[in-house]
């Protein structure tokens, strides 16, 4: 019986970009494990219509900040791509993913609305760049951003926000294997690798 996955990220954190784009595809390929993927707002208190990265990280050198990000992600095999200056709130594109997982496409809708956030300069709260994220993984772009604003799809947003803070995820990525085992931050594969496997996972 493959192993539980329980896995905490959102499309706007650079370390889960990171981590889905090279150690989390890994653990799936060469581990039996049963990813349930959990969305968890990096920052839940941006405002709708996002704010400028400056406004979040005051004084701070944005071009060092996204020159040390890249460094750590080439590290990961992670290239190409282009940090962006503003913070986007993710609510609505949470929402559409719920949508996703009801439609049996939650796997590629995750890999495309990161790779559209990191690598196409898209806009996760607009309806255009919703409406083509959604069509590029065959959802009808109109149930889409239906879901996006559905009291029924958002809270489901905020209970899986809820059970994360009750499991006491403060910090993503966040992996949790199996019953207990948790790893924090975007690590190296040979770490979660070791994890996974002390939670009884098994090699393919």
């Amino acid at each position: 019986m493959p192993t539980p996955l329980h896995l905490y990220t959102d499309f706007v954190c650079p370390f889960c970009f990171i981590a889905e784009s090279s150690t989390v595809p890994r653990l799936l390929r060469e581990l039996d494990l049963s990813l349930d993927w959990r969305g968890f707002e990096l920052h839940p208190s941006t405002p709708p219509g996002g704010k400028p990265l400056a406004a979040l990280f005051p004084g701070v050198d944005l071009a060092s900040l996204h020159e040390r990000t890249r460094q750590f992600a080439a590290r990961f095999g992670v290239t190409g791509y282009q940090p962006p200056n503003f913070l986007n709130n993710t609510r609505r594109a949470l929402a559409i993913a719920e949508l996703a997982r009801d439609r049996g496409v939650l796997d590629p809708f995750r890999k495309a609305a990161f790779d559209s956030h990191w690598r196409q300069g898209k806009n996760l709260e607009l309806d255009a760049d919703l409406r083509e994220l959604a069509a590029s993984v065959k959802l009808d772009p109109d149930e889409a951003i239906a879901a996006a604003d559905a009291p029924s799809f958002l809270a489901r947003v905020d209970a899986k926000q809820a059970d994360a803070r009750a499991e006491g995820v403060r910090g993503i990525p966040t992996f949790i294997f199996g019953d207990q085992t948790v790893v924090v931050g975007c690590q190296p594969y040979e770490a979660l690798e070791a994890a996974a496997l002390q939670a009884g996972a098994q090699r393919r």
